[in-house]
Order: structure tokens, then C-alpha cells, then sequence
């Protein structure tokens, strides 16, 4: 598939401007498969990432221990039942660096490289009305035509850093999404961790038998559920792999995309069967006691108290000391209304005689020197690394630090910086032809195994395209009233819930500035799937095509 190319060149001596009916950003779960559809229907399509690989989050995610938590069985694409099966996990929940072998494993089978530009950075996109495409240009010069854009960015792809000064520091630092591709040396060292998210958790559970001495920066305490990792037997794999169908019938419809699903309500049971199914679910060592035990965990405060002071006691049986209780177990929110990451022994790791913990919920970090951590107390933490877990700006950062403009020359930034609004996570008003995935209001935001939601809407995107195609129809755009419908019925949905009274990144509150907003569609997988299909047996009511 060959590019055609015109005589036209961008400004600062650009190249000549390539033109594609398709041009994809990101080249992870969501942008392979994007690629791999659109070029069966014939199209002629370009991926382009900053990467020197295929992977996405798995590319860059590199830190130690860094691992899914999803169960490997279920973190596939299910398109292929031969792309499935030739595929074996080597443990139950794969690390990094076998996730980003399965990638490559995806692209070799399906022969997609050619068709992906690495190494570039897209810088801008702009929406041409008086040809009705996008002009696309990236850090190397490049600027592309495409008729069809679409953001295969990622949810969680935009480092959240905040601390003034790091630029100053004479030791490594690294953010954790930017972790380097050669190892880092830890013996002997002293490292700070900033954060005790996810990415943290992994981290620190890893790195504390391998450092001198180690410092965590600790703001705001996690709930945790044990993971249960076991590595797979050869009959293991063959179990799985016999669910192929089941799991393509299953997967879609549940709530989060996970295999399980909530079983039973709260009030239908006695108190000695509703403990069971809590310490059945604890017991699992997944994430299932969070999102398949009971649905009122998430609307009833009462419920959420119950179930979270099971799993504060469960914290306090392991830590045992007081002052690491009062620092590490969450007590001003409940369980299930921020991420509930998985860990392995991580709460042991603090009673290590190496293993430190700085409380800068009461005297925050206030920047960092050249020697290391300075809190606001004036005290300054000397270091050798300082790795920042410190998360992302969610959902719309990837996106808003490309400036995106649509119709009239509209600023997507600018206008996510004053309210995060899109229509079902798919397309924005005021952007022709711009096709989003893993941004805000669509479950793949978050509260989904991710490949079931990514999976889910490329395919509404090529099925959209192919309909425009069919067509002879070169444009598609959301409504306004279409998008304010969908926006109030993603807000109705979301307040219900307990998250929404919680500050998490799950709302933005991480980002100073960032509009208040769940970022993701709580109404079930399985719902908003049933939702998309409505909008495509309707003809796409509510769009502007031509």
C-alpha cells in the first residue's frame, strides 16, 4: 500500500504531503487492530507512533514489575480464533515484557509493519473545510492527508508530573511510563518512589529487596486485593484456549468485559452467605471481589462500608504496625471508587529494615533539588533515583497535547480545558471524520478489561467507515444534540455511583485545572455495546453525513 503524495509541503520546509484515506495514531492494542481492519476493507491506511516499536502502553511501560491485571486469557484479541490460540501465556497474569512479545507476535501474523510509521511524533492535526480532510503533521516534518483521522493514543499515555526543579537533579529520575529500555542498576542505591497508585505498587513491591535504601513518598493510601500469579501448565493453556468460543459470546456482554460477573445482589442474601462471596472473591486473587461481587458495592454507602473495612482488616492482619496501618490503609474514601490495583507481598515490603515511608499527605513534596526530594518542611531527602509513579492526565491528555482543530478552527484542548464532552467515546461535535477510542465517556476510559472495550470500538469505527464507504459518503459528524444527549445520560449514570463522590483520576482530580468529570461510561460494557448497535441500525441517526 503505497502512499499517493502530492506537490504541496507544510511549512518549515516540510516533505511533500502524503495522502491516505486512513491515518491512525498509535500503534497498541487499539491502533494493530484499527490497521488490520481497515486495510481488509481495502482502504489505504497509515499508523504512525512515537515508538521505535510496536506496543503502545506495553512499549513504554517498562518499569519493574510492571504486569497486567487481567488475566492473560481474557487481555486478547478475540477477532481470530487462529491469532488466539497460536498465542500461549506462560502465567496467569502476563508480565510487561511478555505482553509486548504477544504485540509483535500480533503484527507478524497479520504482516502489519509495513503500514506503521515509528519514531514520529504527531504534533497537529487540522481539519481542512474546503477539502474536507485532515492535514497531519508530526515532529519529523512529515504532513499527511488523510479523510479519516482516528486516536489510538491510549487512556493512560500522558505522564502526569508536577514537581518543579527535576530538571536540576544530578541523579537518574525517571517517570515510570518513560522508564528506560536498558536496565536500571539499583544495588547499593538510594531511590525514592513517588506514588503508590498502581504503577507504584508494582514498582516498590520489586525494587525493595534489590535497592540500599528506599523511600516512598506517600499522599494517598490503596485499597489492594492479592494477586494470585500461577504460572501455567501445558494443560492450563489447553483449558483456556477451549473457552475461545465462550469468550468471544461472554466477554462483550458482561459488565466490565471480565469473564466473571456480578452474581448475586446484596439484599438477597443472609450475612454469613454475603461474607462468603467477599472472601470467596478476596480469595480468587484478581480483581474480581471489586468488580463481580456485588453491583451495590458502587451505589450503596452502606454496602461499600462493609465491604471495605473487610478489606481494611485484611490490610491491617499484614501490616501489623500502627504507624504503617494509619499511612497505607485508605480510610476517607471507600473501596472500589478509585482503582483497586493488584499487588504481590507489597505490603510486606515495608517492614523491611531498607524501606522507609515519607508521609506528604500532611507535608507535601515541594520540589525537587539537585540532591533530591525537598517536602515543604524544608527537609531535603537525599537520593541517587527518584522514580515517579505519579499517573497521567487520563483519558484526554494524549489528545490534548496534539493541537487538534476542527471546524471554524475549534481547539479540542481548549475546549476538553473548559468541559470534556465527546459522543460515546467515538467522535467529538465539530470534528468531522475524527474517530476517537480510549478517551472520556466511553468504558474504555476505564472499569473495562481494556481489549474487550478497544476490540468493541474499532470495530464500530470500521463498520462506520465501511457504511460512508458504501455509501460514497466522505463525511460523518456527530450532532450537538446527539452529543449533549449522550453527555447527560453519561452524567446520570456516573452520579449515581459512589466514584463520582470521590476524588481519583477517575474524575480528573489528579490534574490541577481539569474539568470535573468521570472520565468513563458506567453503565456496563454489555450496555453501552447494545448502544453503539442502536446507532447503527438507526442509520447513524443523529449524524451529519454527506
Amino acid at each position: 500500500m503505497t502512499p499517493t503524495t502530492s506537490g504541496a509541503s507544510g511549512g518549515n520546509g516540510a516533505h511533500a504531503t502524503a495522502k491516505f484515506d486512513v491515518l491512525i495514531i498509535g500503534a497498541g492494542i487499539a491502533g494493530l487492530y484499527q490497521l488490520y481492519r481497515l486495510r481488509e476493507l481495502g482502504l489505504n491506511v497509515r499508523a504512525i507512533d512515537a515508538a521505535s516499536e510496536v506496543g503502545g502502553t506495553w512499549y513504554w511501560n517498562r518499569y519493574p514489575g510492571a504486569r497486567v491485571d487481567s488475566e492473560g486469557h481474557v487481555y486478547q484479541y478475540l477477532f481470530s480464533e487462529d491469532l488466539y490460540k497460536g498465542w500461549s501465556w506462560s502465567e496467569r497474569f502476563p508480565s510487561q515484557s511478555e505482553i509486548e512479545r504477544w504485540l509483535n507476535y500480533v503484527a507478524d501474523q497479520l504482516d502489519l509493519r509495513k503500514n506503521i510509521q515509528f519514531g514520529a511524533t504527531v504534533q497537529s492535526a487540522h481539519f481542512n473545510e474546503t477539502t474536507e480532510r485532515w492535514v497531519v503533521a508530526t515532529d519529523k516534518g512529515d504532513v499527511i492527508d488523510t479523510q479519516f483521522l482516528i486516536t489510538c493514543c491510549g487512556m493512560l499515555s500522558a505522564p502526569h508530573v508536577s514537581f518543579p526543579g527535576q530538571e536540576t537533579f544530578k541523579g537518574l529520575a525517571f517517570h515510570t511510563a518513560r522508564w528506560p529500555q536498558q536496565p536500571v542498576d539499583f544495588a547499593g542505591k538510594l531511590v525514592g518512589v513517588v506514588g503508590i497508585g498502581a504503577t507504584g505498587i508494582q514498582v516498590i513491591q520489586t525494587i525493595a529487596e534489590k535497592v540500599g535504601h528506599l523511600k516512598v513518598f506517600v499522599r494517598t493510601p490503596q485499597y489492594i486485593l492479592p494477586m494470585k500469579n500461577l504460572k501455567y501448565t501445558a494443560a492450563d493453556v489447553e483449558a483456556y484456549k477451549s473457552k475461545f468460543k465462550a469468550l468471544t459470546e461472554q466477554l462483550p456482554h458482561t459488565f466490565t468485559g471480565f469473564e466473571y460477573d456480578v452474581e448475586y445482589a446484596w439484599a438477597g442474601l443472609p450475612p454469613q452467605q454475603r461474607r462468603k462471596v467477599i472472601e470467596d472473591c478476596w480469595n480468587d486473587g484478581s480483581v474480581k471481589l471489586w468488580i463481580a461481587s456485588f453491583a451495590e458495592l458502587f451505589f450503596d454507602e452502606g454496602v461499600n462500608a462493609e465491604i471495605s473495612e473487610f478489606v481494611r482488616a485484611k490490610m491491617r492482619e499484614r501490616l501489623r504496625d500502627p504507624r504503617l496501618c494509619e499511612l497505607l490503609i485508605p480510610s476517607d474514601y471507600g473501596f472500589g471508587t478509585h482503582r483497586v490495583p493488584l499487588e504481590q507481598n507489597f505490603l510486606e515490603a515495608f517492614h523491611r529494615a531498607n524501606v522507609e515511608v515519607v508521609d506528604v499527605k500532611t507535608n507535601p513534596i515541594e520540589r525537587i533539588t539537585t540532591e533530591g526530594i525537598q517536602t515543604a518542611d524544608g527537609t531535603i531527602h537525599p537520593l541517587d533515583v527518584i522514580i515517579l509513579a505519579t499517573g497521567f492526565d487520563a483519558g484526554t491528555g494524549a489528545l490534548t497535547r496534539i493541537d487538534i482543530r476542527g471546524r471554524d478552527g475549534r481547539s479540542l484542548r481548549e475546549e476538553w480545558g473548559r468541559d470534556i464532552r465527546t459522543t460515546m467515546g467515538l467522535q467529538v461535535h465539530g470534528y468531522p471524520n475524527l474517530f476517537t477510542t480510549a478517551v472520556p465517556l466511553a468504558p474504555a476510559a476505564a472499569l473495562c478489561n481494556m481489549t474487550t472495550c478497544l476490540q468493541q470500538q474499532v470495530e464500530w469505527i470500521t463498520g462506520c467507515i465501511s457504511y460512508l464507504c458504501g455509501k460514497n459518503l466522505k463525511f460523518i459528524e456527530p450532532s450537538k444534540a446527539l452529543e449533549d444527549q449522550w453527555v447527560a445520560h453519561h452524567d446520570e449514570t456516573a452520579n449515581a455511583m459512589l466514584i463520582a463522590k470521590t476524588d481519583s483520576w477517575y474524575l480528573g482530580s489528579n490534574v490541577e485545572g481539569k474539568p470535573r468529570r468521570v472520565l468513563s461510561y458506567t453503565g456496563g460494557v454489555g450496555s453501552y455495546r447494545q448502544k453503539c448497535d442502536e446507532v447503527v441500525a438507526s442509520g447513524y441517526e443523529g449524524f451529519a453525513t454527506h
